[in-house]
């Protein structure tokens, strides 16, 4: 019997994805759990597993294109029937890089039916809808050098179009200058070249782009963590059997989910899917916590991260963090949250100064604890225990008085963690 993949649906906000890499090619066997596809969203490259062994028939969507969900992108059956026959020639059969695109009913055989191949800028797909590559094909339109206005800096059908306009008032083109001779290539260094994986350039673009776009500010300040740490000590000692081990990300989230719930401003985010943007009041308390997994740097989102008791915090951020590491991470899982914690303590730096989180307005960077001596009333040195903090917020929603009076409150909770162990 032959079967349908489809496009699939990997999040509540998602309406399509790129293709980025089929695993499994045309007559290829798979097994359940194997990798068929990656699919790349705003957010994350997912790996879409078989649920059942079988073999793949045809892809009909080549890599590297957005479609939208519930497309067809494939036909697979359980038993290999449909797979088509090496040819006598011995020549292999088509592969998924290169798959033929259908004859629609009217066309000449072989004629894409479908939206025109995203262009590529210095090497780099150009982001962009099906309608705008459409559109700029009937109005010949290069989409190398339109700058999008949508997520990412996606290239929408309104880009196109005043592209379009501008280039018809444009004035006539002057002779072309001489031209300076091309300069060498770089040399491939000793080590070689190696291409990244797929969530590697979705987390390199989605940064850039986040980096680019959102305007940063910065401010550091140090927490005295001497009772906190003595806390945490006090609470993994005395835990009862099945009872999770506390963390100094676990204090660090509650001290934060204490925060938002007190000052729900910053539970905001900045929306540019609308001209002129929109502001969003999110309201829910979740708390994004990056992990450090070896597909590299992921956040998931602990929901109502603000609202839980301590050691339901821990447990839920411990089985979050397991999932993450073992790629187990829908595309749900990284929705939402206005603000991200990022520990980096355990790799001895002070301060840390972090990217603010694709779709988020800020993020906490978390250095390592440091002895230090510091005066006390009457000028005598005592020793402290400081953890240094650096908050990276979004200049559009927040000012240095609105950020600093937050992190002011989570400095508080963490120099004074009783507070912690209260109902929120």
């Amino acid at each position: 019997m032959v079967r349908d993949l489809v496009m699939p649906k990997l999040g509540l906000t998602m309406t399509e994805g790129v293709l980025a890499e089929w695993r499994v090619l045309p007559g290829q066997p798979f097994k359940t759990g194997d990798v068929l596809v990656v699919v790349e969203t705003d957010k994350i490259a997912s790996e879409v597993e078989a649920d059942s062994d079988g073999v793949l028939i045809e892809t009909t969507i080549p890599a590297g294109e957005t479609v939208a969900v519930g497309t067809l992108i494939a036909r697979w059956s359980a038993d290999g029937s449909g797979v088509a026959p090496t040819p006598a020639d011995g020549t292999a059969p088509q592969t998924a890089e290169t798959p033929a695109p259908p004859a629609k009913s009217g066309t000449t055989a072989g004629t894409r039916s479908g939206p025109p191949p995203a262009p590529v800028r210095d090497g780099e797909r150009v982001l962009s809808t099906p309608l705008a590559r459409r559109r700029a094909q009937a109005l010949g339109v290069d989409l190398t050098t339109v700058t999008g206005s949508g997520p990412r800096g996606r290239i929408k059908m309104a880009d196109v179009e005043a592209a379009a306009q501008r280039q018809a008032s444009a004035p006539a083109a002057t002779p072309e200058p001489v031209r300076k001779p091309a300069a060498a290539p770089i040399a491939t260094p000793a080590g070689g070249r190696s291409k990244p994986s797929a969530t590697q350039a979705t987390i390199a673009r989605r940064l850039t782009a986040a980096k680019r776009d959102v305007p940063h500010f910065y401010l550091a300040a140090e927490a005295e963590v001497s009772e906190l740490m003595a806390l945490r000590e006090r609470l993994n000692a005395d835990a009862e059997p099945g009872l999770p081990r506390v963390s100094m990300t676990h204090l660090v989230l509650a001290a934060v989910g204490r925060a938002l719930a007190a000052t729900p401003d910053m539970d905001r985010v900045w929306d540019d899917a609308t001209p002129g943007g929109e502001i969003l009041s999110l309201g829910q308390g979740d708390i994004g916590m990056a992990v450090d997994t070896p597909r590299g740097l992921v956040a998931p989102v602990l929901r109502g991260a603000a609202h839980l008791p301590l050691d339901q915090l821990a447990r839920e951020a411990a089985a979050l963090t397991e999932r993450a590491r073992n790629g187990r991470l829908t595309g749900e899982d990284l929705q939402g949250g206005a603000i991200t914690v990022s520990n980096a303590g355990m790799h001895n730096v002070t301060f840390m100064s972090s990217i603010i989180n694709p779709g988020q307005s800020s993020i906490l960077g978390v250095g390592s604890v440091r002895s230090v001596f510091r005066p006390d009333e009457s000028g005598a040195p005592v020793l402290k225990r400081e953890l240094g903090l650096v908050l990276s917020a979004d200049h559009r929603l927040f000012d240095g008085v609105a950020a600093l009076a937050f992190l002011n409150r989570i400095i508080a909770g963490l120099e004074r963690p009783l507070r912690l162990l209260r109902a929120p």
